[in-house]
């Protein structure tokens, strides 16, 4: 079998997408079962030295960009390349997965869309309106829409000159969000019988600033998609302005898609929200997976001892436990949550005479030069103390700051830290941060990692300290809730992870009525939960080594069964299977629909 994946991670990992990459391809189960992997992209930069153009660790087999074209791929390449008017780079580069120390060899093939052939564009874009309803004359000018819409019909040609024609072997597509769309779409146009296409939703796009922007969030959205189910309420019908997103259209021609996967249980419904057609579709649960090692006591206490000396180095006391929130400081990560439980915690940890530190580490602005922390650090005292612009808050980290500073001033036995800086050591935190950490002590340490977010279809990050015996604090839109709960049920462990459900609203309620929820009344509903947390929170801290030392037996259990190897073994795999031996018949009955 071969696997195109359309990514924009095709070159490095930046985010979500590439680890779950790293995790799919390094898996043994994956590598036994597909023969060739290949990743399409657009060409991002083209200034990089020709060593770097496929990355790190990439290796050039041909690049119009830099004149290497060797025979036979110039006779195969430049008639692509005279047609559409761009430029193509192929060749390898290597995945790696360092929780497991593996790493494999994978293609890639990149689309040079700086320039195009306009005249060509343009008839698939009328190809693209009139078979599946996609306007791309609104969102053209948005260049986020348009790279990948010019990707799709020389992506597909180079594609072919490749040897992925679907003639020989099983070719599945699968289109990583909304960016893959245009070629999945191109790939369906051809009919190929041996091609089948997959959308692989990270998240619904068009859903994820909705959820942001609504006053209540998460509580508001996920009850309308309750109240919804099995009516004829769409995405649409309640939330007109998501037809400006231009990621909406390429989203909702998923549904012209043999297969999906979805990453989480609340994305399958989401989808089904956003289209009836979806209802009909084979949609498939494709959990991702985190990391799951083995983790000694002794490994355990070293890092937490390091946390707690970095916290008395900020704030002049050894806390009795630390807390970490290890994420980009947005809005949908609900970081006022963390401190709402927090405030509730604060009076439960006096009566036990207890302090707690929590620390938030992100940034918006990526990786500050060491000096610039130093001079932060000397001159007002960051991290505690922030200041506004650049090189500390910037980029939407002031609402951050802010919270952090009011926080602390009505606060004694918990104080909490933004560190909005990317890594964890010495050498870019600063000079109270202890010698020797790294930013495996953040996770190995830390007593509680949050994960409260209001949209979180990936759900890794907030599960990573797991198999070291943290408390897991997360809510329960978080993607890989649903796998967690199966597993903490069946092996009967409920001490490790706490789920935080703020999606409880009177059955009674009208969608009218939900959407006209104000501010005040989702506070409400938050305080209330956040008061539940906090008690379950304190009931669990593991104030007995023996505790500990079980919680870190447990959590490995858990992570472990939650691990990449077995997701894509019990999850990814059969769903790829399933999607290779479908029919086409979603898309004929569609498109006669249509």
């Amino acid at each position: 079998m071969i696997v195109v994946h359309v990514t924009h991670e095709a070159v490095e990992k930046v985010g979500g997408i590439g680890a779950v990459l790293a995790g799919l391809m390094t898996s043994d189960a994956y590598q036994q079962k597909v023969s060739r992997t290949i990743m399409l992209c657009p060409l991002f930069q083209t200034d990089r030295p020709v060593n770097q153009r496929l990355g790190e660790s990439g290796k050039l087999t041909y690049s119009s960009l830099d004149s290497i074209c060797p025979p036979p791929w110039a006779e195969r390449f430049h008639p692509i390349e005279r047609t559409y008017d761009v430029g193509i780079v192929y060749g390898t580069r290597d995945i790696s997965e360092p929780c497991v120390g593996r790493t494999v060899s994978a293609e890639v093939l990149l689309v040079d869309v700086f320039h195009a052939n306009k005249d060509r564009l343009n008839l698939f874009k009328g190809e693209l309106y009139r078979k599946f309803a996609v306007p791309s004359d609104e969102f053209e000018k948005i260049w986020w829409y348009e790279e990948y819409v010019r990707l799709a019909e020389p992506g597909y040609e180079a594609l072919k000159a490749i040897g992925v024609n679907g003639d020989q072997k099983q070719v599945v597509v699968l289109s990583h969000e909304y960016m893959g769309m245009p070629t999945v779409l191109k790939f369906i146009l051809s009919g190929s019988p041996q091609t089948r296409t997959v959308f692989y939703a990270h998240e619904v796009a068009s859903v994820r600033p909705i959820v942001e922007e609504i006053p209540g969030h998460d509580t508001v959205f996920y009850n309308i998609i309750r109240k919804a189910s099995g009516t004829d309420v769409t995405l649409e019908k309640v939330f007109p302005s998501v037809l400006s997103n231009f990621k909406h259209p390429l989203v909702k021609a998923a549904r012209y898609c043999d297969h999906v996967f979805a990453v989480g249980d609340h994305i399958a419904s989401e989808l089904e929200f956003l289209d009836p057609h979806f209802r009909t579709m084979e949609i498939d649960l494709v959990y991702n997976g985190i990391p799951a090692f083995n983790l000694s006591m002794d490994q355990k206490l070293h890092s937490q001892a390091l946390l707690k000396e970095y916290s008395r180095n900020l704030f002049g006391f050894l806390p009795s436990w630390v807390f970490t929130h290890v994420a980009r400081p947005v809005l949908s990560k609900g970081i006022w949550r963390d401190l709402g439980v927090l405030h509730h915690l604060e009076e439960l940890l006096v009566e036990w005479g207890e302090t707690a530190v929590y620390i938030m580490l992100g940034t918006l602005v990526g990786k500050r030069r060491g000096q610039d922390v130093r001079q932060m650090e000397r001159v007002y005292g960051w991290p505690v103390v922030h200041e506004r612009g650049y090189p500390d808050l910037c980029n939407g980290e002031k609402a951050v700051g802010d919270m952090f500073d009011a926080f602390n001033k009505g606060h004694q036995a918990v104080r909490v830290v933004f560190v909005n800086q990317w890594d964890w050591n010495r050498q870019v935190c600063g000079d109270r941060m202890p010698e020797g950490m790294t930013f495996a002590d953040i996770r190995h340490g830390t007593d509680l990692e949050f994960g409260l977010s209001v949209y979180e279809p990936f759900g890794i990050s907030q599960f990573e300290p797991l198999s070291f015996g943290a408390l897991c604090v997360v809510s329960s839109v978080c993607g890989c809730m649903g796998l967690a709960r199966q597993i903490a049920q069946k092996m009967r462990i409920d001490n490790n992870i706490i789920e935080a459900d703020y999606l409880q609203l009177p059955e009674t309620m009208s969608i009218q009525e939900i959407l006209a929820m104000s501010i005040a009344d989702r506070d409400k509903i938050e305080s209330a939960t956040n008061a539940q947390v906090a008690r379950l929170i304190v009931d669990r801290l593991p104030r007995q080594s023996k505790t500990l030392d079980e919680r870190i037996a447990t959590g490995h259990q858990i992570a472990k069964l939650m691990s990449w190897d077995q997701v894509v073994i019990n999850y990814f795999m059969p769903s790829l299977r399933r999607a290779s031996g479908n029919e086409n018949k979603n898309i004929l009955n569609l498109l006669k629909l249509r």
